[in-house]
């Protein structure tokens, strides 16, 4: 009888150590998460290099492609407004009001999923896409999806709206080894991220979901579906197409140098205060 409840002592105790330390080491893991990696640098620095950039090249590798990766940094000022937006209206809509999940867009993608039977929509939003982007790998794993939660959490405190949008648009993938807006615009369109039109801008807003099987200069039906209906919302809103398209009109220099510069069109929304609600888009 007594060495029954002696193993049952031991087996309980082993088993209830066996926990603790589990938990002990789920919590030192999330703490850590934290932490590491460092995201500060990136409120005044450009990163050298992605996660999602790595990836290609060992993917890149494994089918022995030689690739070369293209990737050029331009600051938020030097990229066009109507491109800022056609991004935002592709793949954010709620950029500038929620925290970094979009609860909506997340119940959706959900009910995408139950409706397909098979993992299609995301929900993801600009935030977490970065964070995947700058620190993860693309796999659909539980672990890594709470990994991107805590680094969304963190970027979203350490760097504001503004500086999100531009890390985005800068390290997003374009086209097989295109990184970033500005080679984007050149790749294509032969000139500058500051200069890009809003059809062109929707074309490249539209090749986002799968930059690698489509190409914004494409005859795709899809494409040019999926980019008239952004340009619809833009044009809806109004979001600075009026100016352009009087200015398009105007034959002068100083028209086209307008276009260029675009001196007039509306800014993005100021930064929000600390504690405060974003203002509307």
């Amino acid at each position: 009888m007594w060495k029954i409840v002696r193993f049952t002592f031991k087996a309980l105790v082993g088993l209830f150590a066996l926990i603790g330390l589990a938990v002990a080491g789920a919590l030192c893991w999330i703490v850590t998460l934290f932490i590491w990696p460092d995201i500060t640098y990136l409120k005044i620095e450009p990163p050298k290099k992605t996660a999602f950039m790595e990836f290609r090249e060992r993917q890149w590798k494994d089918l022995n492609k030689h690739l070369d990766m293209h990737y050029t940094w331009v600051p938020l000022a030097k990229i066009s407004p109507f491109a800022q937006d056609a991004v935002l209206i592709s793949e954010d809509d709620k950029f500038w009001q929620h925290y970094g999940f979009d609860l909506t867009g997340i119940q959706e993608a959900m009910e995408k999923n139950m409706r397909s039977g098979r993992l299609k929509a995301g929900g993801s939003t600009i935030t977490q896409q970065l964070a995947k982007n700058l620190f993860l790998s693309p796999e659909k794993t539980a672990t890594r999806k709470l990994k991107e939660a805590i680094l969304t959490l963190r970027l979203e405190r350490e760097l504001g709206k503004k500086r999100i949008l531009e890390l985005y648009l800068n390290v997003a993938e374009w086209g097989p080894g295109i990184f970033g807006i500005e080679e984007a615009a050149q790749r294509y369109y032969g000139k500058h991220a500051s200069q890009l039109v809003p059809e062109e801008a929707c074309r490249l807003a539209a090749v986002l979901p799968n930059p690698i099987r489509f190409s914004p200069i494409s005859d795709s039906r899809y494409l040019k579906n999926r980019a008239n209906v952004i340009l619809k919302v833009m044009q809806k809103r109004d979001q600075g197409l009026s100016i352009w398209e009087d200015l398009a009109k105007d034959s002068s220099p100083e028209a086209e140098l307008g276009i260029e510069e675009s001196p007039s069109i509306p800014t993005l929304p100021p930064e929000p205060d600390a504690g405060g609600s974003p203002p509307a888009p």
